[in-house]
């Protein structure tokens, strides 16, 4: 086990304050953030109201600079406080900070009628801060952890789901078929039962003879019964996770560590 640090103290201090949330300067600083992040949504949302960007379009594009460079600068930061700055650029987070403030510096690259398209793209990115409050809810990091254990019964539960609509597609196309114009070809018969399997029922595809709709009442009720499937999969999933705290690793930047852990479980640094 490595008994010290990789990082400088005041990368090492950095590092404290800005991944994890157990001092107070920790705290203050995600909350601050915090702040700036529903700040900029807001900014983005409305903007996107033509009455008010044409009133206080230049007031919007203000506050929309000033959060890029403090998350510009948050983004540097970051990969300066992190052992490993290549993990933290390429990782999920890294991607999401940097989309908090590279569509505002392309747009200025961009400008031009014929790039006006590309423009509302980039807005729309912007939005895309929203994946930052994630990192500051203990509880979806336990989420996260719950739907990667299931993945594996979630897919295998979607492709049984898959093979119903088929067959349940198919068996409506026999039944319906020769009466009902809607129920012309297999495929409208899938589609159909995906929409009714799934409780959606947008009701354009109708059964039209009573056995069909029979078979459609069927079809419904068990419907809400592949709904509770997935449920109770992320539900066992979520009672098996352990409890964790917000720790983060200053050479790899992994976390998840648990309570009691004083070293990181991926690459043996002190924490």
């Amino acid at each position: 086990m490595n008994q010290q640090h990789p990082l400088s103290p005041w990368r090492l201090k950095l590092h404290e304050i800005i991944f994890e949330a157990d001092t107070p300067l920790g705290k203050l600083f995600d909350i601050v953030l915090l702040i700036l992040i529903l700040l900029s949504i807001t900014a983005v949302v409305l903007d996107s109201v033509e009455p008010i960007h044409h009133s206080h379009g230049i007031l919007l594009i203000q506050i929309e600079w000033a959060l890029t460079i403090i998350f510009t600068i948050e983004y540097v930061l970051r990969v300066l406080s992190t052992g490993k700055p290549f993990k933290y650029i390429f990782s999920f987070y890294g991607l999401v900070d940097l989309f908090a403030f590279l569509p505002t510096y392309l747009s200025l690259f961009l400008a031009g009628a014929p790039a006006l398209t590309v423009i509302r793209v980039l807005r729309l990115l912007r939005v895309f801060r929203v994946l930052k409050l994630v990192q500051f809810v203990a509880e979806a990091q336990t989420l996260r952890r719950a739907l990667k254990a299931s993945i594996r019964k979630i897919t295998i539960f979607i492709g049984a789901v898959l093979s119903l609509c088929v067959i349940v597609g198919s068996l409506m196309y026999f039944v319906e078929g020769t009466s009902n114009p809607k129920f012309s070809n297999i495929p409208q018969g899938i589609y159909w039962a995906i929409v009714t399997l799934t409780t959606v029922g947008y009701g354009d595809i109708v059964p039209a003879t009573i056995v069909g709709k029979i078979f459609a009442a069927f079809v419904m009720i068990m419907g809400y019964g592949v709904i509770a499937v997935p449920t109770g999969i992320v539900s066992v999933e979520l009672s098996k996770v352990n409890l964790t705290n917000t720790q983060s690793c200053p050479e790899c930047s992994s976390e998840g560590h648990d309570d009691e852990a004083q070293y990181c479980k991926f690459c043996g640094t002190k924490l």
